[in-house]
């Protein structure tokens, strides 16, 4: 009888070693959260500039994108060796927009046309993304950036950070991804 207890505890024993967690292969599905705020981008010299002294072309790329937009206001900002223009008004419905533009070689293009909304108001998907991180917040303020090739990306304000983006989200063919660079304007 004891020899059978013992078999039946070293058996136990061993069953019991075996029940350890498993863990899944990391794939981008199972992969540990990542770190959501972003290490500050580079310094920028911005300028305020009268609608007036906008150049021409910055004018015509903004109207040529948002026909009948009366502006409002526009900074010129120095980064990196780049320029860029963010001009912001309201549209013929009186909804406000902002327009990104860079300066290439003389040439001006809007590379992304942005709206602040609540975070209640972006996806789901986008807004799981951002809670997972290990780092998460909840924004302060969100601009949703509408980028030339279709994608958007949800600029995330810290709180008592609104000087740029604390957190970034790609969103595209209903996925939503954790960016782990700034995005470049």
């Amino acid at each position: 009888m004891m020899r059978g207890q013992a078999w039946l505890i070293a058996s136990a024993m061993l069953a019991l070693t075996g029940c350890g967690k498993a863990e899944a292969p990391a794939t981008p599905e199972s992969a540990a959260p990542e770190k959501s705020v972003l290490a500050d981008g580079p310094a920028a010299e911005i300028d305020e500039i009268a609608e007036a002294d906008l150049p021409q072309g910055v004018r015509d790329a903004v109207l040529a994108r948002v026909p009948g937009m009366k502006i409002a206001e526009a900074e010129r900002k120095e980064r990196g060796g780049r320029i860029f223009y963010d001009v912001e008004g309201t549209r013929p419905d009186g909804s406000p927009v902002e327009l990104d533009l860079i300066e290439e070689a003389g040439a001006y293009t809007v590379v992304e046309m942005q709206r602040d909304i609540a975070w209640a108001a972006a996806p789901a998907e986008v807004r799981a993304v951002a809670a997972a991180a290990t780092d998460a917040f909840i924004p302060a303020r969100v601009i949703e950036s509408t980028q030339n090739d279709g994608m958007i990306v949800y600029e995330l304000f810290a709180p008592g950070k609104a000087d740029e983006p604390a957190a970034e989200v790609n969103w595209q063919d209903g996925k939503a991804v954790l960016r782990t660079t700034r995005n470049a304007y």
